[in-house]
């Protein structure tokens, strides 16, 4: 189907205002499988094109990003676009006017059908969603956070499930979204040295009998997210294969939960053996 044959919809409403908490529940109600939203391209749980202009550093390059006026921002959408061929489109944004300008600048027609946030959400609703933007400076994306770990590397997720009963007879609406913290958009930008990464693996190690000294640890930081490289002395009489694999687990959880960065490798050999002398052994053994 080409995309001018695409039914387009809109959803609009202020920012901050819950439209990203109800988009997919919108979408749901016009069997809407494609939805548009600050720079992504989502089919049903799944991001399937674009970089989320939440990303962006200022508030001036986020509306840019929403709008792709970019040549290099709009491409993998439209491309994604002609590739799955949707028959409908709802299109995320904070006025009319901004819609009509995504919908213009991605090539699709014109929206037929407008929906605003005060037909789904109450104005008790959306005060309380203002609230949380202005004191928290939280934000919500509608897809599950495994699909924005990566991309939100440095971020703090949290994941937000949706249950919403229907009428009698109809499957309730369940849906799983998530909320994101982008701690340098009002705090200023942070980093995390590689001397935390390292601090974190050797603390791990001392809780570990089975791991006796982390000897050498090699961090590397992108936007993706952090590779770790680590050399280790086992102690003798453990499976050593079993022990790499629990240290490993444990450190990758472990960085991910304190840092919010996401993990893309972590990669432990052992070195040498340890072995305990008698009365160490004694003090394993008890």
């Amino acid at each position: 189907m080409p995309l001018s044959k695409i039914k387009v919809y809109a959803f609009i409403g202020a920012s901050g205002t819950g439209k990203s908490y109800r988009a997919q529940m919108v979408a749901s109600e016009k069997n809407i499988s494609f939805i548009i939203d600050d720079g992504l391209l989502i089919k049903d749980n799944e991001i399937i094109a674009g970089e989320s202009a939440k990303k962006a550093p200022t508030k001036i390059e986020t509306v840019k990003h929403a709008l792709f006026y970019e040549k290099e921002e709009k491409k993998p959408i439209e491309e994604a676009l002609k590739k799955y061929k949707p028959d409908k489109l709802l299109i995320l944004g904070t006025s009319d006017g901004m819609v009509e300008k995504i919908a213009a600048n991605l090539g699709v027609p014109k929206i037929t059908e407008r929906i605003y946030i005060n037909e789904v959400a109450t104005e008790e609703e959306m005060a309380t969603a203002r609230h949380i933007r202005i004191t928290e400076g939280k934000h919500v994306i509608p897809v599950p956070t495994f699909e924005l770990k990566k991309d939100f590397s440095g971020y703090l997720l949290d994941p937000l499930q949706i249950f919403k009963p229907k009428g009698a007879g109809q499957k309730p609406y369940i849906s799983e979204k998530t909320i994101i913290r982008p701690t340098f958009s009002y705090l200023g930008k942070f980093t995390i040295s590689d001397v935390v990464f390292r601090q974190i693996v050797e603390y791990i190690a001392t809780k570990m009998p089975s791991i006796y000294k982390v000897i050498r640890t090699r961090v590397n930081s992108t936007e993706m997210g952090t590779t770790i490289y680590m050399d280790v002395i086992v102690t003798y009489g453990y499976n050593i294969q079993q022990i790499l694999r629990e240290f490993k687990e444990k450190a990758q959880r472990e960085i991910e939960n304190l840092t919010s960065m996401n993990v893309i490798s972590l990669e432990l050999v052992a070195k040498s053996i340890y072995i305990p002398k008698e009365d160490e052994k004694m003090q394993l053994d008890g």
